[in-house]
């Protein structure tokens, strides 16, 4: 019997070689990340790692233009199927659509848009371009975007630049192109986390100049918002949406509530009941996060700064601890504040073998991913979006996402709630379009009369009715009988 020859990598496929080289222990530098496959519903599962750059890609899509960069172009087809999807659980913006449609109340508005790419993010964009907006779009996260819904949104004639597994160099790339086009100039930036704002008034100050306001909806970029009013640098009005009720309330809690153990599950299999799981902040996303996980029967402590959340949390039966109290106990951390380095180095080093480590507030800073780039440090790349992090004496923990956004990486968030958001932003982007002179270069919340307007688009869908007020009790009350129904500082 004749000897097989040896076989060497040269004589191996493309996908073995894939194969062998992801079976194998690798360092990785922070910027090196993984890509999705095709599917964009696919966030977790192995695929082919594609080392060439999008943008050094040309393509061109059926209406001849190239005014876009995406993964590929070619699967604007199923992305057109993930859209009308989440169009049939987007009722209050398809409501918005459809009634703003003959009016255009943003036409000739130029929006800037930066925020997580998905089939939510892609039926507000078609709705405001309805609306008569030109816009320009990149994402806010370099794990979040739906390659094919992105390629979709081109294949429409879109401008988006963004693909899942940008590296840093990429992200600021993409951005820039949104910003700085030929023959276009923005009047509007709808932000999340404040990128677009930081880029644009950084390198394009001429810009603001034109500026008709900002929108931004995460609780990093409104902090920087209000650090640049306090600084004099905010030279245009922003309305804050984070802190809306229709935002804060709804889409922060239940998409929080959702997400985060649709996140877990995917990426690591885990059975949640009589896990011990520490939920660091207990703001909307933290009480989220911590009731999901309860109702599947895990022990959840919560580390608070603030004595009023943390009295929340111990009044709904969670222990308030502080976090190097249980580090070295509990199963799963998750980090939900949008502050700086609340998960350090030195809790990593005295994490439990194999403790699953996650990130639910915007801020990718939360968790000091950097302090774990080091010589003596193993990464293992498991599958996209989940690393294996073993240190010299051979302990591991798991590391999602690489420490960014864990639920828009790894998971879907709901259609229906984000349709809560997308109204709202749509709304304040209309307020600031068509109000010019109304508001001083100053950070706004949306006028409460909006969000009930907002919540009201959404009743309809649970056959709910509301009460009306009679003359006396109205009267009695003080209110208007159509509302708005909460003072401007109820939250």
């Amino acid at each position: 019997m004749s000897k097989m020859p040896e076989t060497t990598m040269a004589d191996l496929s493309l996908a073995d070689k894939t194969a062998v080289r992801k079976s194998s222990v690798i360092a990785r530098r922070f910027s090196d990340v993984s890509t999705c496959s095709f599917s964009s519903a696919c966030f977790t599962g192995t695929s082919e790692e594609d080392d060439v750059s999008p943008k050094d890609v040309k393509q061109v899509n059926t209406r001849g233009s190239n005014d876009f960069c995406v993964k590929n172009i070619g699967k604007a087809g199923f992305g057109r199927r993930e859209i009308a999807i989440a169009e049939q659980e987007m009722p209050g913006i398809m409501a918005l659509r459809k009634r703003a449609a003959d009016d255009k109340p943003l036409l000739n508005a130029k929006i800037v848009g930066c925020t997580h790419i998905n089939a939510q993010t892609a039926v507000l964009i078609e709705t405001l371009m309805q609306m008569g907006a030109s816009i320009r779009w990149a994402s806010c996260n370099i794990f979040s975007t739906q390659n094919a819904v992105a390629a979709a949104l081109a294949e429409a004639g879109v401008p988006i630049f963004a693909w899942r597994g940008e590296t840093e160099e990429e992200f600021w790339w993409c951005l820039d192109k949104c910003i700085h086009s030929e023959g276009w100039q923005p009047n509007l930036i709808l932000d999340d986390g404040g990128d677009a704002t930081h880029l644009m008034l950084k390198k394009y100050p001429e810009y603001f100049k034109s500026i008709k306001g900002i929108v931004e909806e995460s609780l990093t970029g409104v902090h920087r918002l209000y650090q640049m009013s306090k600084a004099g640098k905010l030279t245009v009005p922003a309305i804050n949406v984070n802190d809306s009720v229709t935002k804060n309330k709804f889409d922060t809690y239940y998409t929080a509530r959702d997400s985060i153990l649709d996140s877990l599950k995917r990426t690591t299999d885990i059975m949640f009941g009589g896990k011990q799981v520490v939920v660091c902040g207990y703001g909307d996303v933290g009480k989220g996060c911590a009731e999901a996980l309860r109702g599947q029967g895990c022990i959840v402590y919560i580390t608070e700064v603030d004595p009023i959340c943390a009295l929340q949390a111990a009044m709904n039966g969670f222990r308030v601890v502080r976090l190097a109290e249980v580090i070295r106990t509990v199963d799963v951390v998750v980090s939900a504040t949008g502050n700086k380095h609340v998960v350090t180095r030195d809790h990593m080093n005295r994490m439990k073998n194999g403790c699953i480590l996650c990130n639910m507030g915007h801020a990718i800073s939360e968790i000091d991913v950097s302090s774990l780039h080091t010589p003596e440090m193993t990464w293992q790349h498991v599958r996209s979006q989940v690393d294996h992090i073993i240190w010299p004496d051979g302990k591991m923990i798991i590391l999602l996402a690489e420490g960014r956004l864990v639920n828009l990486s790894c998971s879907t968030v709901s259609s229906f709630v984000v349709s809560v958001a997308s109204s709202t932003q749509a709304l304040a982007l209309i307020e600031l379009f068509s109000s010019p002179g109304r508001y001083k270069s100053d950070v706004y919340l949306l006028p409460k009369k909006m969000d009930e307007y907002v919540a009201g688009l959404h009743l309809s869908s649970f056959d709910a009715k509301l009460t009306e007020l009679t003359t006396a009790q109205s009267k009695f009350l003080g209110l208007n009988k159509a509302g708005p129904f909460k003072a401007n500082y109820y939250r």
